[in-house]
């Protein structure tokens, strides 16, 4: 039987954690009547991701997403649960599973600091058992696709942080791997990098059909490279489904943002207005309203029928936002 999805069914990781007061006696009392406590880490998850999606998994610090991450790539053994990718099962650590998948950390590197990147590619060729003529056309694809050429040669030591970053992306796709683990790839780089490596992601997807499964609180990269999200808190999934979905989930609403062709004050609360609308905020010809998305539509009329509008503009709420209140609140 073929296997071309991700499947996890009552996946969960409770951690035995040993626990003991401050103080001498404390200390000596735990060495040989030790006290665990059970601290459930990921609480039971189902999902499945195709062959090709990709799926951002988000929720706060603490939520369980790097565990998740490590648990289905076979660094660590799960409490329970099922994890079937691409026919293998990740705890078994078989060398054909380690060839299908790549992972990327934000803050780690698998990079050698004294000598040069190109060093290191042809290194992890003979690794992966690459032919010479094959290693060097990979690198020499995955070097323009990054537009990285220039850096080729130069100790890692002396490269900037975006500059190592694209370093670890060709490293790790130099196998050229069925499923790519992403851990806050664009952790502390710039725009202008941050911008590039979500276009190298996007490119590689199309290009090789890969399956990735992204983690980071960077909402420009789960906007810019995935469609589906699975939101975890406290270990619990809480939602599967589309990123549009998420506000309709929370609160339909929508922002209207007007600039007025001359200024003119406007009550914070004026009568013409329908019952859901607020005025978030308001600077010389400039407003900002909140709205039922039910009411935008009336909304929008009596502004343009009561204010001299140049410019209307309305929206969704932003992701940052949404995301934010699921975090508060913890739940849907």
């Amino acid at each position: 039987m073929q296997f071309s999805k991700i499947e996890v069914k009552q996946l969960h990781k409770t951690y035995h954690v040993p626990q003991r007061e401050a103080g001498f006696k404390a200390s000596v009392r735990s060495l040989f009547r030790p006290i665990y406590q059970d601290v459930p880490a990921v609480k039971p998850l189902d999902f499945v991701i195709e062959s090709g999606e990709m799926v951002a998994l988000i929720g706060p610090n603490g939520a369980g997403k790097t565990t998740t991450l490590k648990m289905l790539t076979g660094l660590l053994h799960p409490s329970g649960g099922d994890i079937n990718i691409f026919g293998f099962n990740p705890s078994e650590r078989k060398p054909a599973f380690l060839r299908s998948i790549s992972m990327v950390l934000g803050n780690k590197s698998q990079m050698l600091w004294d000598i040069p990147p190109l060093d290191s590619f042809f290194v992890l060729a003979e690794i992966y058992s690459i032919p010479k003529e094959e290693a060097v056309s990979r690198i020499n694809e995955l070097v323009e696709m990054l537009e990285m050429r220039e850096i080729l040669k130069k100790p890692v030591r002396n490269l900037s942080l975006g500059e190592r970053m694209k370093c670890e992306l060709v490293a790790s796709l130099l196998h050229r791997p069925k499923v790519l683990f992403l851990d806050e790839p664009t952790l502390g780089l710039d725009i202008n990098i941050q911008n590039r490596l979500r276009h190298f992601i996007l490119e590689y997807n199309h290009r090789y059909g890969a399956t990735v499964l992204l983690t980071s609180h960077y909402m420009a990269d789960i906007e810019r490279l995935c469609s589906r999200v699975l939101l975890i808190h406290h270990g619990e999934l809480l939602y599967d489904g589309q990123l549009s979905g998420l506000n309709q989930m929370i609160e339909p609403i929508k922002m209207i943002r007007v600039t007025l062709s001359q200024q003119n004050g406007v009550n914070p609360k004026p009568d013409w207005l329908p019952a859901s609308a607020e005025i978030v905020s308001q600077e010389k010809q400039h407003l900002h309203l909140r709205v039922a998305q039910k009411e935008a539509a009336a909304c929008t009329a009596a502004l343009l029928h009561n204010l001299p509008v140049a410019d209307l503009i309305v929206e969704d709420p932003p992701l940052e936002t949404v995301i934010d209140r699921i975090y508060q609140d913890g739940d849907l």
